[in-house]
């Protein structure tokens, strides 16, 4: 029985997480919750798994649930997620929270032993050398939770060390895959959501639309896999059916397929070093549609190389990048710029810190980074507000 803490219970991967939990209930254990504000889903995930201690946003929230839930310790904000996610009980931390605010509770948890299932990419992104440090000095294990990063991972085993040439990641290519670049600018929130093969949460699916998930997903596994940036590429594959490929030296290619379903790459991570059956149907290799794949379009989707570009200049760029991109993503949500306006700002944002980067050297860097560089993507992103018509972008 492996005992777990879920960070971010009440998001995409957080509720598919507990469905792989309540699909073996013999092989998994739920000690902890952390949620952010959704405390009616939260409610019933209490009284399906009965963790021992539950974390939320708000205080006063925390009080709430105090009082309705007398057998569970109910703790709040930053200090909560850290209780969570360092809870003596759990073996093992998914870590399934959105955003730069994964961070500090991630190493929380890689500090305090715990073994780390990681679907917040970010993490990797901001503090990739810190964190990979932390995992090797703490001896845990840290398996990818993203479909992609999960396919390498899987991949991998199959040859020797040394004898990988390079890694493919494969993208969606998003609702846009074919879009022009003036459709593009003119997309809506609506349309920017539609993803036509995964359904996630609202930033990392505008994420998809930019393709910028992908540039977050280079950094990523640059600092998971320890491969140099130049020998890891994106090919668009819009059936979404392989996740990632491995090439060997001897010509030799080797793809994961699955069906798209995030339950697949939450059960390897939470079972790994062993597999476990799954409830999820298996890929139907007869009736499935054909496999296509096609180059990523850097001019409709600059993003990329906006990634390569902060993994290249190392330091605190990439962190640079996703606290931009961050501060974007939520404007372009909240309908107060267009789609294009996010890589706009990162590059922005980006060139304006060029000057002033510097190596990382610890977490309080990386946050007074992220503080600094989304006030700069802030300030830059007003531009818009004059001249956008929110009624043609909203939701």
């Amino acid at each position: 029985m492996k005992r777990l803490a879920v960070l971010g219970s009440t998001g995409s991967i957080g509720t598919s997480t507990l469905a792989v939990v309540e699909d073996n209930p013999d092989h998994f254990e739920i000690v902890a919750l952390a949620a952010g504000r959704n405390l009616d889903l939260l409610r019933r995930q209490v009284a399906r798994h009965r963790p021992a201690l539950v974390s939320v946003a708000r205080r006063e929230d925390a009080h709430a649930l105090a009082s309705e839930l007398p057998d569970t310790r109910v703790v709040w904000g930053e200090e909560g997620l850290a209780e969570a996610a360092c809870h003596p009980d759990g073996e093992m931390v998914v870590a399934a929270m959105v955003g730069s605010a994964g961070l500090a509770p991630t190493l929380a948890a890689i500090r305090a032993g715990k073994h780390l299932a990681l679907a917040n990419k970010e993490t990797l992104v901001v503090a990739g050398e810190l964190v990979m440090g932390e995992v090797e000095r703490a001896g845990i294990n840290l398996l990818p939770v993203d479909s992609e990063h999960s396919a390498i991972h899987q991949a991998l085993r199959v040859g020797p060390e040394g004898s990988v040439s390079r890694l493919v990641l494969t993208a969606s290519g998003g609702p846009f895959r074919t879009w022009s670049a003036e459709e593009i600018a003119r997309a809506t929130v609506e349309e920017a959501l539609a993803h036509p093969t995964w359904k996630m949460g609202p930033k990392i699916t505008i994420d998809s639309a930019t393709m910028m998930n992908k540039g977050l997903e280079i950094i990523e596994a640059h600092h998971l896999f320890g491969m140099p940036a130049d020998r890891i590429d994106v090919v668009v594959h819009p059936q979404s059916l392989v996740h990632s490929l491995v090439e060997h030296i001897d010509g030799t290619i080797i793809a994961q397929l699955s069906v798209n379903d995030m339950r697949v790459p939450i059960l390897y991570a939470l079972s790994w070093p062993e597999r476990l059956e799954t409830s999820v149907s298996p890929l139907d290799l007869v009736n499935a549609p054909p496999l296509s794949f096609e180059a990523s379009d850097p001019t409709r989707f600059p993003a990329l190389r906006l990634a390569r570009s902060a993994l290249q200049a190392g330091g605190e760029m990439p962190a640079v990048l996703n606290a931009a991109n961050e501060v974007a993503v939520a404007a372009f949500l909240d309908g107060r710029c267009p789609l294009p306006a996010i890589a706009e700002t990162v590059e922005t944002t980006l060139e304006a810190w060029a000057s002033r980067n510097h190596p990382l050297t610890s977490l309080e860097q990386v946050l007074a980074t992220d503080f600094e560089a989304r006030k700069l993507a802030a300030a830059g992103m007003r531009k818009y507000e004059t001249v956008v018509d929110r009624s043609e972008i909203r939701c």
